[in-house]
């Protein structure tokens, strides 16, 4: 099939909102949300949700909101309340808990995945299980759902997907005489010899990432189907893949292949956008990113991970699902919308989902429900990205993220390997590193 080609205006909208769209007012009221408590009712077709970020997440509860009126229920309205982040939903939640009141909450939030388990450990009176949602749930990244499924019970449905993409300047590649099917399936190894060839020739790192909240450890070991934790504990010093992956990142750090950049707007402002890079490798969520620097259209593609061995490696990075409150007085109805929604229910009914042709047209929101990847919005090319049908793409490598043990501690692990880099990139021993930092996780996880 022939690819087409977005239009100019539909990159702009996409562009502006995964940075981080509207719909008709009567099927959702979208306000900002200062005071963290809700009001929830019992009227059969009204929900309140909070969420986060006017031009991502927003856009796409508004998608499906409409998908439900026009298709399900005529009456049916949802109030969403915007918050200034992520962090005041959890703030809310961790308030409502302590004083054993959740009748602050609204019927549904969107959470981070990451987060999750740490939330529902503490306060799982706050969350009412989806398990018994119409929702096919294999027809979801498996990856994506660990997040949200405790003991194989399902309490999230997945908004948007944190798939990692490798990016690649094919321009400064060809400068140095590869190609992007060369950076398919290559080792970490070779992947060296490349960004070495590709900084001689045009001064440009062939990969960079924050040096404070470092997720190149957590990526690059889910590439290789493996975790930072073990049987619930830090799995550091006895990790062998993780000792390679740090002796890997040293070497490219030595030879000017990777930039460790001093914190996140370093990272995206200065690295990225400050076109210091020829390759970017995160969550597809940094394609915003990398797409500010208009005269570079065209000239980037994407791909799948290295690996140690060589082989094309998969990891996700982030990301969100919605989980009904206990507050919520309509569960039934929860259920229902988030089925018919952002479950796929509305893509089972008509063989497409409003819902998420429009949360990606309208907010970017690229979904890790597998058969809405096969839309004609999804198959479209993306200019930017030499007309590649990316977001086709990125669902794809979705399904072959592999599923890898999660902990509570995620952003503790990341702290504390982050600092292990740094100090091994100033000389230190590496397994003395790695210990140091095993020893300082499980002192904050009280083991």
């Amino acid at each position: 099939m022939k690819k087409k080609v977005i239009s100019l205006l539909l990159i702009s909208a996409m562009t502006a909102s995964m940075v981080a769209g509207c719909g008709d007012s009567s099927s959702s009221d979208t306000q900002k949300g200062d005071s963290k408590s809700a009001t929830t009712v019992d009227d059969g077709h009204t929900l309140t949700v909070w969420a986060w970020d006017a031009s991502f997440n927003i856009p796409a509860l508004q998608a499906a909101a409409d998908d439900y009126k026009a298709n399900v229920d005529k009456d049916f309205v949802l109030n969403i309340e915007e918050q200034s982040q992520s962090s005041d939903i959890e703030t809310a939640i961790t308030t409502a808990g302590s004083a054993g009141d959740y009748s602050t909450l609204p019927d549904i939030v969107l959470f981070q995945d990451h987060y999750f388990r740490q939330y529902h450990t503490n306060y799982p009176d706050a969350w009412v299980s989806a398990n018994d949602a119409d929702i096919k749930w294999d027809d979801f990244s498996q990856e994506k759902l660990s997040f949200s499924t405790i003991d194989g019970e399902h309490f999230g449905v997945p908004v948007d997907n944190g798939t990692v993409i490798f990016a690649y300047r094919t321009d400064l590649l060809q400068e140095a005489g590869y190609t992007i099917d060369d950076m398919t399936g290559i080792s970490w190894k070779d992947f060296i010899e490349v960004g070495k060839k590709v900084y001689e020739k045009t001064g440009k790192y062939l990969l960079a990432m924050d040096g404070d909240g470092n997720d190149l450890f957590y990526m690059m070991l889910q590439a290789e189907g493996l975790s930072q934790f073990k049987d619930g504990t830090p799995n550091f010093t006895d990790n062998e893949q993780l000792k390679e992956i740090m002796q890997v990142l040293k070497d490219m750090i030595d030879n000017n292949v990777l930039y460790l950049a001093n914190d996140w707007s370093d990272y995206t402002d200065q690295t990225i956008q400050g076109d210091m890079v020829a390759g970017v490798m995160n969550g597809n969520w940094i394609i915003p990113t990398i797409e500010k620097v208009a005269d570079n259209s065209g000239k980037w593609e994407i791909t799948s991970l290295p690996t140690l061995k060589g082989g094309e490696g998969y990891a996700s990075n982030g990301g969100s699902s919605l989980y009904i409150t206990s507050n919520c007085k309509q569960t039934d109805l929860a259920k229902k919308f988030l089925a018919y929604t952002f479950g796929g229910g509305s893509y089972v009914d008509k063989g497409t989902s409003a819902t998420y042709d429009n949360a990606l047209k309208k907010g970017g929101v690229i979904t890790t429900y597998a058969p809405a990847g096969k839309s004609d919005v999804y198959n479209e090319g993306v200019e930017y990205f030499n007309n590649q049908p990316i977001y086709s793409k990125i669902v794809e490598m979705g399904t072959k993220v592999q599923t890898v043990e999660q902990s509570d501690f995620h952003y503790d692990a990341r702290k504390k390997l982050a600092t292990a880099l740094i100090n091994i990139k100033g000389g230190a021993d590496i397994d003395d590193e790695l210990k140091t930092a095993e020893d300082d996780l499980k002192f904050t996880m009280g083991l």
